[in-house]
């Protein structure tokens, strides 16, 4: 079985409201997300997906909507209340039924890409350069 994967990096912000850690201020991260696919079973091509095409929809799907932007939790009223203000002002704010935490993120991005890339395997989000979190299925 091969399995390739693709990784790209987008800036943003969040907070982590109700966090007792430093996290509950707001802050950003550069995010790394790492995309790997699987070739099909019984498939045996020399290449599972042309790199350009894997990184032309992780694009599309994660860095067009997530980068540069505040990320944030929209059940929390206090993650409204920034977002309405950095929305106010024209700046990019997306929104998310969760918090934007690396596990939360990876399963998000796991979902979306999942509709647009065949033999998607695992998205990992690395939220520092040595912290990471792995969705699979």
């Amino acid at each position: 079985m091969l399995t390739v994967t693709k990784s790209v990096k987008f800036d943003a912000a969040h907070v982590l409201t109700n966090h007792q850690g430093l996290c509950k201020n707001l802050h950003g991260h550069t995010y790394r997300v790492e995309v790997s696919v699987t070739q099909a079973p019984g498939d045996n091509a020399d290449m599972v997906i042309d790199f350009k095409d894997l990184k032309k929809k992780c694009e599309e799907v994660i860095l067009e909507r997530y980068d540069h932007a505040f990320m944030y939790n929209s059940e929390s009223q206090a993650e409204c209340e920034i977002a309405a203000v950095v929305m106010k002002h024209g700046m990019r704010a997306v929104a998310m039924p969760y918090r934007s935490t690396a596990e939360n993120l990876a399963r998000h991005f796991f979902g979306v890409l999942r509709e647009h890339v065949a033999g998607l395997c695992r998205v990992r989000v690395w939220e520092t350069p040595d912290s990471s979190a792995e969705y699979s299925e």
